[in-house]
């Protein structure tokens, strides 16, 4: 039986979430250990570093759907892979701190051509009634590349240097990416006679409803609240992971800390999987708050175990933080299905997502600060303050009623 090529298209959106989270997302935590341990440049410098590259990402996302519809999507695809390259060696070949802002501009163009809009990009003219399946499956290749580039990163940089990990990574980058944007992300449904989910014929068209008046959203108790939540907990989400490699290396050591990120990537997948089979959508505010509520036992661990270094509750930190670690990009959208009438459902995911990586954009940086003023354990009590404050947020937003129904 032939396979429906819009199923290869996903693999390999899968393989470009692998390389784009791993070098993008979570890379920085690992460049923030490198550059301090071995060049003893300030974490909030670094941090702030950091927080430029997201910065950056957020702004280049704006501009990717003009950019796909003037050059298309495995071009853009290329040119990202190439950033990604480029912007690595100016991290790895940095001299001096100020020289991490040039660099990180570059990484954040790669992360943007890389990241979540692109795997949309590609794999939403393949699918209709099945988009959805289609993409968890893409962007499960974000946890893998969690899984995956950590610990590579970390024996690398161990083995041979920032610099030639760096080159080997950006090298190994393009390789990968260049030929299979060509071969997967060129071809559209219509040029090879196919329709989306592999059909017979095309799905009849959806009706469309004129958008609410300006600011409408705005005033919207449930959409504030959506809004508001999961920006702080995303926020604390990222602060913590930028700096997660470089609390964990003491004790652990740098390829111990990279397995130790592994298992927390790994268990955001077991937590997400889990959460998805039972969750009822008219409880997800609900299953939220617990989620972040675990997310704080795993701080409260992280915190008792960095003064001794403890490895079991140093592991134990890390396992109930990342329980809770995919279903923070995953809970919103399914509140949104049910709170929101259909025609508002798009609207309101893409406005939750653009507003919440505007926030967290910054978090490295701030995170950065607090450790550097008040020492290691700020940083878990910080993510302990934000998840909680996020988790009385998206509580408040339950029983609100329906305004837009």
């Amino acid at each position: 039986m032939r396979v429906f090529f819009g199923w290869k298209v996903v693999a390999a959106a899968f393989v470009l979430a692998a390389f784009g989270w791993g070098i993008g997302f979570y890379g920085p935590s690992v460049f923030l250990h490198a550059l301090h341990a071995e060049r003893g440049w300030p974490v909030a410098v670094v941090s702030a570093a950091i927080t430029l590259h997201y910065v950056c990402g957020a702004a280049a996302i704006a501009r990717l759907p003009a950019a796909y519809a003037r050059f298309g999507t495995a071009t853009v695809t290329r040119a990202g892979a190439l950033a990604c390259a480029l912007g690595l060696l100016g991290w790895a070949l940095a001299a001096a701190p100020w020289q991490l802002f040039l660099a990180a501009p570059v990484t954040g163009a790669g992360w943007a051509a890389t990241g979540g809009v692109a795997l949309n990009a590609v794999v939403a003219p393949w699918f209709d009634r099945r988009r959805p399946a289609a993409l968890a499956l893409a962007y499960n290749g974000a946890s893998v590349g969690g899984v995956l580039f950590t610990p590579l990163w970390a024996a690398l940089i161990a083995g041979y240097g920032f610099p030639a990990a760096a080159a080997t990574v950006g090298v190994l980058t393009v390789l990968v990416l260049w030929p299979l944007a060509g071969r997967f992300f060129r071809p559209q449904p219509d040029a090879l006679g196919l329709h989306p989910d592999g059909a017979e014929a095309p799905p009849p068209p959806r009706p469309t409803l004129a958008p609410p008046r300006g600011g409408a959203l705005a005033r919207d108790v449930r959409f504030v609240t959506l809004s508001l939540a999961f920006a702080v907990a995303l926020f604390a989400q990222v602060g913590l992971v930028a700096q997660i490699f470089s609390l964990l290396a003491p004790a652990l050591g740098e390829t111990g800390a990279g397995g130790a990120v592994s298992l927390l990537t790994v268990c955001g997948v077991l937590g997400r999987t889990a959460l998805g089979a039972v969750l009822r959508p008219d409880a997800a505010r609900l299953a939220a708050a617990l989620n972040l509520m675990v997310q704080i036992g795993g701080m409260a661990a992280l915190l008792a175990a960095l003064p001794s270094g403890s490895v079991p509750l140093l592991l134990l930190g890390c396992a109930l933080f990342g329980l809770g670690l995919g279903n923070i990009t995953s809970l919103p959208p399914v509140i949104a299905q049910a709170e929101f009438p259909p025609a508002l459902v798009g609207r309101v995911v893409a406005l939750v997502v653009a507003s919440n990586q505007a926030f967290y954009a910054f978090a490295p940086g701030v995170f950065g600060a607090l450790r550097e003023a008040w020492g290691d354990g700020a940083v878990p009590v910080a993510a302990a303050a934000c998840q909680a404050a996020a988790a009385l947020v998206v509580l408040a937003g339950r029983g609100t009623g329906r305004g837009w129904r």
